[in-house]
């Protein structure tokens, strides 16, 4: 009994061992072996700080900025992205900062940028990191090689210039809807002072609902209002250290995720039903976003095969 007692305490010390070698090696070892690295092929960046890398100095600056009112002139990126636009005054167009124990390569180099974005077979988008992130979308901006071709390929239809034309009505409408309510005030008071701001989110929930939905106007808009609050959510998420896990704890912010992705995605998929058994029916379908990418989505398939088309649920994601 005592011989096994040793085995087993000392199976336990080398399991604890090899573990805590691992998170060592997770959170110092391997991200100064990066940082040499980088500094090795001549890039400049921050000093690599245990843990949580530049993510505390990144949600200081961001809460700071956003606490002073924005000048009236074009310096948008300090405002918006303080702690990039620092890292590339003081490191350069090409630098590194660290998210956590990752190292992240700064660009802003436009040829560079082109060849990355036209070379995504050999530079994939990360991998991993916190799964919510996956709840704002999984469409052509997430995919890569194969996938990310047929996607294009289905997508870019929507985005002809002959079919964008189509729209411009839609677009004018809000805008005039927008201009009107402006006018109303000026009825009513000789001058006034305007906050723009929740005018122009409603502007862009009213375009972005009638040129994606459609007449699916009203449900085009809550999914728009679903999104902007998952967004806040996901960010905030995002600007945290991740633990491998955490995502699944039943945390408020997490219940509240899951609800606004579950709810988004079932508003988005009746829709898609009805406007598939409209076209079943041979209607004709519509100029809006989901009419087109439902269009070029049936055409490749009857064209190829079911595998050469979208699914449902990559159709959403879309969406």
């Amino acid at each position: 009994m005592e011989v096994s007692a040793v085995w087993c305490g000392m199976g336990a010390l080398i399991i604890l061992v090899c573990y805590a070698w691992r998170f060592l090696n997770w959170v110092w070892l391997k991200p100064k072996k990066n940082e040499k690295c980088l500094r090795d092929q001549g890039l400049n960046g921050s000093s690599y700080k245990f843990l949580f890398g530049d993510l505390k100095e990144v949600v200081n600056m961001l809460r700071d900025a956003k606490s002073t009112a924005i000048n009236l002139n074009n310096e948008i990126v300090p405002r918006v992205l303080p702690f990039d636009h620092k890292s590339h005054t003081a490191y350069g167009k090409i630098c590194f900062t660290w998210m956590g124990p990752t190292p992240k390569v700064q660009i802003t180099d436009p040829s560079m940028v082109r060849e990355v974005l036209a070379n995504n077979y050999q530079f994939q988008k990360p991998r991993g990191g916190n799964p919510l992130i996956r709840t704002l979308g999984a469409g052509l901006t997430d995919a890569d090689g194969d996938r990310w071709s047929k996607h294009r390929k289905i997508v870019n239809p929507a985005f002809h210039v002959e079919k964008l034309k189509h729209m411009v009505p839609a677009i004018y409408v809000s805008c005039a809807e927008m201009i009107n309510k402006w006018e109303e005030r000026l009825k009513k008071e000789s001058s006034c002072e305007v906050d723009v701001w929740p005018y122009l989110q409603t502007l862009s929930s009213d375009v972005i609902s009638r040129t994606a939905f459609g007449s699916n106007i009203d449900e085009g808009k809550r999914i728009f209002e679903l999104q902007r609050e998952l967004a806040v959510l996901v960010i905030d998420a995002i600007q945290s250290l991740y633990i491998p896990g955490s995502s699944f704890f039943p945390t408020k912010n997490n219940n509240r995720i899951k609800k606004i992705d579950q709810e988004v995605k079932a508003t988005i998929r009746s829709i898609i039903d009805k406007r598939i058994i409209a076209m079943k029916a041979g209607k004709r379908s519509k100029d809006d976003l989901l009419g087109i990418l439902l269009e070029s989505n049936y055409r490749e398939i009857k064209h190829g095969n079911k595998n050469s088309g979208l699914t449902i649920d990559e159709v959403i994601d879309e969406c």
